[in-house]
């Protein structure tokens, strides 16, 4: 089993959806389609996606079923990109190594396609319950969960205590607090959303979410990392672009040998979660690749 192999099969049933759920049509609102799907196939790993529909297969249910909360969350993902890069927000110029929705096609435009990737993931997940290719239970299931852990108790949350810890320097348990609720919140319902797709239980779900807050913490401080060492043409966006913002990172707060040492330890507590299902070689070795990543 090859870690990049699947991960690729992933993303390609992802791209294939997305355009399905969000097609290049002319209408007196084109300009919003537009840019939204300008975002949203900007490329990126397409970790979410995989998460959800990788929990999926080994609680053993059919990935092409947890397709459309799969989708739903990478819609979900890029509105939080597009409002994040917002002057109001972080201010920024690229994404992904292009020119951020903003920039292209102008500031209201990106508002309005970040709300609508925002709004189109519960209808996506609410369909397939109606069509029955998801159980009406686990749609139901799905789109609470999704409400939560992006809502204030989540992504939206993190992101408003980034905002207001800008140009100052918050306790070590805030900066974790925030990204567990920024970046860890998502990758929770990722790893949830799979097992609930398959039908999985109370144990399962917990240990796919646990696994998922921790997966977020380590990946988050990596994100840290890698804002101060990497290849800017790699990232795809400046590198300091944290410390020209004024934000007081793990890094900051820690040093860059004690953020490495704390992601690795996060990423071994992720993978002690696994042994709760069986064939999770993938989700194993996927979980290592993310600790030495270069973007």
């Amino acid at each position: 089993m090859n870690v990049k192999e699947r991960l690729a099969d992933y993303a390609e049933m992802t791209e294939e959806a997305l355009n399905r759920y969000l097609p290049e049509i002319d209408c007196l609102q084109k300009s919003v389609i537009k840019a939204a799907r300008y975002s949203l196939s900007a490329g990126g790993k397409r970790l979410r996606p995989a998460l959800v529909m990788e929990f999926c297969r080994v609680c053993g249910g059919e990935p092409e079923t947890a397709l459309p909360a799969a989708c739903a969350i990478e819609m979900l993902h890029t509105f939080s990109l597009i409002h994040d890069d917002l002057p109001c927000m972080d201010d920024d110029d690229l994404r992904r190594g292009k020119p951020s929705c903003h920039k292209v096609f102008g500031e209201a435009t990106a508002v309005l396609a970040g709300d609508a990737l925002a709004m189109l993931p519960f209808q996506i997940i609410a369909e397939a319950g109606l069509k029955k290719t998801l159980s009406q239970d686990a749609a139901l299931k799905i789109i609470k969960l999704l409400g939560e852990l992006s809502g204030v108790f989540g992504m939206i949350g993190g992101q408003t205590i980034d905002l207001e810890n800008e140009n100052k320097q918050p306790d070590v348990s805030v900066i974790l607090e925030m990204y567990r609720m920024k970046t860890g919140a998502l990758l929770e319902f990722c790893c949830k959303a799979g097992c609930i797709a398959a039908g999985a239980g109370a144990e399962k779900q917990l240990a796919a979410g646990s696994y998922g807050q921790r997966l977020g913490l380590a990946f988050q401080i990596i994100d840290d990392i890698l804002d101060v060492t990497a290849d800017e043409k790699k990232l795809g966006k400046p590198v300091g672009s944290d410390k020209a913002e004024g934000k007081f990172t793990y890094v900051s707060a820690v040093g860059m040998e004690n953020a490495k040492a704390r992601a690795a330890e996060l990423t071994e507590q992720a993978k002690a979660f696994l042994a709760e299902f069986s064939d999770n070689e993938f989700l194993n070795g996927l979980t290592d690749m993310l600790l030495i990543r270069e973007f």
